[in-house]
């Protein structure tokens, strides 16, 4: 039994060396991710949030960031947030996660594979929503502090578009909607999705006027339609536009899956506007984004003037 003792005695030994071994490795990589490279009015910014950041401004712009690019970032980041906070201005951690996914789904993926490719670019899903919480804070920040002076004049908007003559003669139009829901339970096979598709198209070729229409889409069964809504064609994508404007008043748009079942909308009224024409709307947003951006740097300058900041290294400063 002696030698059993004494070999198992010596395996522990070895890995008792092993893991002090280990530990002694990664005590100086974690040692360093902790350390403080600055102080922003008492919040600190450590090596690894500057790594994280680097790296997701690399993946974001595809160039390598100077230091000073990331630390100006991260500084940045924190005035503004706290700068929120003061007015009592907090985002929650679901509007947060909203805008994670929305940003997701642009790519044509879900959250949690965002941040596995975040991870695997040497940043994190924490850099992100970090950035994110910071933005929706500081806009909401913006706007509130200094709504009157960001409001767009519709005569600038005008005389801007003046400038444009080939603009002068297109309107945009309100689309008076009411959805129309041809139901399908969850986890139908394809087929009970091609057969109410078929009686949506059915719904469509009889369809002649809302005032006749409706009442008759109302009584056919497992068929919801849906309050009235209106919108704006200049706030519409110009697929969607087009989609409605080559639908006649008291027809059928061509209907399309849902997560609930295959929906058609029945166009009930179109309005001409020529002040909310797509080209206006852009107009319209271009000369706020340019107010909203003035008056966002100088309040950033001056919180950056009247802030405490501290450089832990010479090298920071740059």
């Amino acid at each position: 039994m002696r030698p059993r003792i004494q070999t198992r005695a010596r395996w522990q030994s070895v890995m008792a060396t092993m893991l002090a071994a280990a530990a002694i490795l990664a005590g100086p990589c974690a040692a360093h991710s902790q350390q403080v490279v600055a102080f922003v009015n008492g919040s600190p910014i450590t090596a690894l949030d500057v790594e994280h950041r680097s790296k997701f401004m690399q993946l974001s712009t595809k160039k390598v960031p100077s230091r000073k690019e990331v630390l100006d970032s991260l500084i940045d980041e924190i005035l503004e947030i706290n700068e929120a906070k003061r007015f009592t201005l907090d985002v929650p951690d679901a509007e947060v996660d909203r805008s994670f996914a929305d940003i997701a789904k642009h790519m044509g993926i879900d959250s949690q594979k965002l941040a596995q490719i975040l991870a695997n670019e040497g940043a994190s899903a924490d850099t992100l929503k970090r950035r994110l919480r910071a933005q929706l804070a500081w806009s909401a920040l913006v706007r509130g502090r200094y709504k009157a002076s960001l409001e767009v004049r519709e005569t600038d908007v005008e005389a801007q578009a003046q400038r444009k003559p080939d603009d002068k003669d297109q309107v945009g139009y309100e689309y008076i909607m009411r959805p129309i829901m041809f139901i399908v339970p969850r986890g139908s096979p394809d087929a009970a999705y091609e057969a109410r598709k078929r009686d949506a198209e059915a719904l469509r070729a009889r369809f002649q006027t809302c005032e006749e229409g409706i009442p008759f889409a109302r009584a056919l069964k497992d068929v919801a339609v849906r309050d009235q809504v209106s919108k704006f064609g200049a706030d519409l994508p110009q697929a969607l536009r087009d989609l409605l404007g080559n639908t006649a008043v008291g027809h059928l748009t061509p209907p399309e899956t849902t997560a609930e079942g295959v929906q058609t909308f029945a166009i009930c009224a179109k309005k001409e506007s020529k002040t909310d024409t797509p080209e206006m709307r852009e107009i319209r947003d271009q000369m706020f984004a340019q107010k909203f951006g003035a008056r966002a740097k100088r309040y950033l300058e001056d919180l950056r003037r009247a802030a405490m900041i501290e450089y832990k290294t010479t090298e920071d400063k740059r």
